[in-house]
C-alpha cells in the first residue's frame, strides 16, 4: 500500500512543481512523471536511510514525497539543459 502513497503524492507534488516552474520539456505530464519517480524515490531513500517513509495521509508523508519529487525534477531539468 506504500507505493500507492508514493504515486498519489508524487502525482500531487509534480503538479505543483509544474505551476511553480512550468517547464517546455514534457509539460505538466512529465512533470506529473518525474514527481511521482520523485515521490517513489523519496520514499525508499527516506524509509531506508532516516527511518521516515511515506506511511499514509499526514504531512510527514507528504514532506518526504515533495523532498524526493524536488529532487529529481531539479536533476532532470540539469540533465535536460545540456
Amino acid at each position: 500500500m506504500n507505493i500507492l502513497y508514493w504515486i498519489i503524492f508524487g502525482f500531487i507534488a509534480g503538479g505543483i512543481a509544474n505551476f511553480l516552474t512550468p517547464s517546455p520539456y514534457g509539460g505538466i505530464v512529465g512533470s506529473i512523471v518525474i514527481g511521482i519517480l520523485g515521490a517513489i524515490l523519496g520514499g525508499y531513500l527516506g524509509n531506508h536511510f532516516f527511518g521516515v517513509g511515506v506511511t499514509g495521509f499526514n504531512v510527514k508523508s507528504f514532506i518526504v514525497a515533495v523532498s524526493g519529487s524536488v529532487l529529481v525534477i531539479l536533476i532532470s531539468r540539469l540533465l535536460m539543459k545540456r
